[in-house]
Formats: C-alpha cells, structure tokens, sequence
C-alpha cells in the first residue's frame, strides 16, 4: 500500500495562513524566495469500503491519502507508543506541515518532533489532498461531511490502515486545531496529549461564520456555478471568496513591511490572486469551508481528559482575543493550559499556528509532562 518517497516539498509562501492552516490557499504571501526542503516520507493511501456519514449519506469508497515520517515503535504487548498525528488546515494536504518554518524546526534530531523518535502521521483530510473531494466527479453531490466525519475517518486510516490504537499527540492547526477538540471528545483515550493550535472550541459565530457564509454565498451566486455543474470555474465568485481569505488571514503587521505602498499593496494582492485562484476548485471551496457548520464542542469540553497544551496567538483575526472566549473555555477542560502569543515582529496572524519557532518551547515542556502520563 505504501512506497518509500523522498519528496521534494516546496514551502508555502512564509506568512501564508488560512481558514485552516498553512493551506493551498495562502493568505499573506511575502516576497521571500521560497525555501525548499526534503523528508524521507512514506506515501500511503487507505480506502474505507461504504463508508456512512454523520447525516445518514455515504459514498462506496472514501479514499484518504497520508505521508508518514519515521517508524513505528511497539511496546511489549505490540502496541504503537509513539505516533503522532499532526492535522493541517482548510484547504491544505498532507504537506502543508512540511513547512521548513514548522518541520524544519521540529523534525530534525534533537527537535520536539524528531522523527528518528517519533512516527509522524500526516493525512489529507476528506475533501482535500488527494482524498475523496467533490471535484473528483461527484461536484456538488458529494456527501457534506463536516469535522466529525474527518475525526472518524481519521480513526479507520489509524486503526485499520495503520494499526495504530493510541497516539502519542495530535497537533492540529486551525481546522486541524478544532479537529483535536473534536478527537479529546470523541475518543478520550486515544490520544496521550493535544495541542490545538489557533482556534476557539465554540461554535462558529459572529464575525467568523459571516466571513465563511460570505464565502460560499460568493460562489453559489455566480451564474458561472451552475449549481456546481460548472464546466470553467466560476471565476468572479471564487475571486470573491480568495480575497476575502486573504483578509481572514491576514497579519497587519508583515503586510504593512511587505506592501508600504499603494503600488506594492495592489501588486501583493495581484500576485496572491494569481496563485490562489490557478489551485482553487470552486466546489471544493465550498464544502471545505462549510464543514465546520456543526462544530461546537464548547458543552462537552469536561470530557476532555488528556492534558491540552492550547495555544493561540494575539494578531489572530479569525480567532480575535478580545472575545475573551479562550480564557473562559481553558476552565472547562481538565487538564488544559492556554497560552496567548502576543502581538511581535515574529508572529504571522492566524498562521502564527505553523511558525514553530515561536511555540516550541511550550511545545517540548508539554511533551515532557505528558510523557508519563
């Protein structure tokens, strides 16, 4: 099922974020060159056979993609002790974690995510990658799966794809941070620790939900759309929905060093444009961006019982601290702790979630006291 690759893994754009997380939608693109890095990855895909969705649909062969890192290690009763699983953003892959600002910081040996130590598990959510999406030929019609139908079909790739019962940690950025609120409740016991990072474990409201609606609403009014049966993409719509990305993810202060004059301004947003509108597929969008309609683990946050390492940063606008609403939350959980990043020259908006050299510190203190636990 899997053969040993060495991929080549272009970085995203440095202050890229999204929706999600370091993505194929990159919403603050900087003039640095991008950097290139290489991992020794294992290329694997699962397929789960009839697989039943959430709201009763369900589709003959869901197929998920991964990349792996490392090897796993088994314990005398032959249980895997030391997988990860690491969740990627809205709209991103498999990759967007090779990131050289996150993997080239945490996977080296001697990192906190050394993969000579650990087995690194990073999937293509259902929707994404190249898993099952609505692009591959079902369009609109594809099952409208949301968060916890990513959680359960990331349980089957782990249990019966990989034999893996138990987790080591599950760090997840924005989707991907929400994903593992989802996965404390959903499977308390599987995961020895979590560190979600940049999102709120409320239900989506306010400025957040008007953006994401705005978002489909662009698409779906286009005439070009057609109901999803389009046959060129609907082009005004989804440059629409990209902008108002770019404003989600943005980070104020790189875009003010970046772009410091009208002309350098419109030419940021031409070339980001350019970029994100070629690797877009309007349906896609749409489902992707929709899928955390029924997020809300905010009333069973008490089930949570791994310890939490939770961490967002002040210069988020999708997540905007002033709410107040994660210093409310992290009292809820257990065993959680909630870090604030504040405002600095180092941090990128929402895709503060990739820059590891901030966070990695708290990261490796939290894998030292859950390492017993």
């Amino acid at each position: 099922m899997c053969s040993k690759t060495a991929l080549t893994v272009i970085a995203f754009l440095l202050g890229a974020a999204s929706l999600g997380a370091q993505t194929a939608i990159p919403l603050a693109p900087t003039k640095s060159t991008r950097a290139t890095v290489s991992w020794p990855t294992t290329d694997g895909t699962f397929t789960i056979d009839n697989f039943h969705f959430k709201d009763g649909e369900t589709i003959d062969h869901l197929r998920l993609h991964y990349l792996t890192l490392g090897q796993p290690h088994r314990d005398a009763a032959g249980h895997v002790d030391n997988a990860i699983l690491l969740l990627h953003g809205t709209g991103g892959d498999a990759h967007s974690l090779l990131n050289p600002v996150f993997s080239n910081i945490l996977f080296p040996p001697g990192g906190v995510l050394d993969i000579r130590k650990y087995f690194v598990i990073l999937p293509d959510d259902i929707g994404q990658g190249t898993s099952s999406k609505p692009s591959d030929g079902l369009r609109a019609h594809f099952p409208q799966y949301d968060y916890d139908d990513m959680v359960t079909s990331q349980h089957t790739m782990l249990t019966k794809g990989l034999h893996v019962d138990h987790l080591r940690l599950i760090l997840g950025t924005s989707m991907g941070c929400m994903q593992a609120f989802v996965w404390g409740e959903t499977f308390p016991t599987f995961a020895q620790a979590l560190a979600p990072f940049a999102c709120l474990p409320v239900e989506l409201a306010g400025r957040n939900r008007m953006m994401r609606y705005m978002i489909i609403q662009a698409i779906r009014q286009d005439p070009a759309w057609q109901g999803g049966e389009y046959k060129t993409e609907p082009m005004q719509g989804l440059r629409t929905a990209n902008e108002l990305l770019l404003v989600m993810g943005s980070a104020p202060l790189q875009m003010q060093k970046q772009a410091p004059t009208r002309a350098a301004a419109e030419a940021y947003v031409d070339k980001y444009l350019a970029t994100t509108m070629a690797r877009t597929d309007a349906n896609d969008m749409i489902f992707y961006v929709n899928a955390s309609r029924n997020y809300n683990p905010a009333p069973n946050l008490d089930k949570i019982t791994a310890p939490v390492l939770w961490i967002n940063s002040a210069d988020d606008f999708i997540n905007p601290s002033e709410l107040g609403i994660a210093q409310q939350m992290v009292k809820r959980l257990p065993h959680g702790r909630f870090i604030l990043i504040p405002i600095s020259d180092a941090t990128r908006g929402h895709g503060t979630h990739t820059q590891a050299a901030i966070w990695k510190d708290d990261l490796a203190a939290f894998m030292q006291q859950t390492e017993a636990h």
